[in-house]
């Protein structure tokens, strides 16, 4: 009785690294921008960007937000990004309530 391998997503390499370009970025530039500085090297960009390696949920909300795009739109092989990064969309971060007794 076997586990059924996790799919993923083909697209989402070249996805990256389109980003990565549209932005004018060298890949420690994408590193920087992403925050990930001290915790991966820029060849981790790499492995993301060739599909050696799939990023964590955590960063590819990071890349969504530099390219200002929905998140499906990178994850999703269906989806396609926009012409012209980055995109239009914001992302609003909801402020939590403090709890109330």
């Amino acid at each position: 009785m076997g586990t059924k391998p996790r799919h993923k997503p083909e697209n989402l390499g070249p996805k990256l690294l389109h980003i990565r370009h549209a932005l004018g970025l060298s890949q420690s530039g994408m590193l920087r921008r992403l925050g990930s500085e001290g915790l991966f090297s820029a060849a981790r960009i790499s492995e993301y960007e060739s599909g050696v390696r799939e990023p964590s949920l955590l960063t590819l909300l990071a890349y969504a937000n530099e390219a200002r795009v929905h998140l499906e739109a990178i994850i999703d092989d269906e989806a396609i990004l926009p012409e012209k990064l980055p995109g239009t969309f914001n992302y609003q971060r909801s402020k939590r309530k403090p709890a109330t007794s």
